[in-house]
């Protein structure tokens, strides 16, 4: 089964943080990273999709992801 996340964050290091952490438990960069203005905070926000291959598992929507 392969598994799809979209990680978001603050335009901030906090955001590298959590996509080196994927990276780190086997999920891969998918397409480009997207970077977008949040007028209800007047802040930056970033966004990456992550995918991940795992064999063994059916999908269930009650998986948390970030876990697998």
């Amino acid at each position: 089964m392969k598994l799809y996340r979209l990680l978001t964050g603050p335009d901030d290091s906090s955001f590298c943080h959590k996509v080196t952490l994927a990276l780190s438990k086997g999920w891969h960069l998918h397409g480009s990273p997207t970077y977008a203005f949040d007028a209800e905070t007047k802040t930056m926000r970033c966004g990456q999709a992550v995918v991940k291959e795992v064999h063994g598992k059916d999908y269930d929507p009650q998986m948390k992801l970030g876990e697998q």
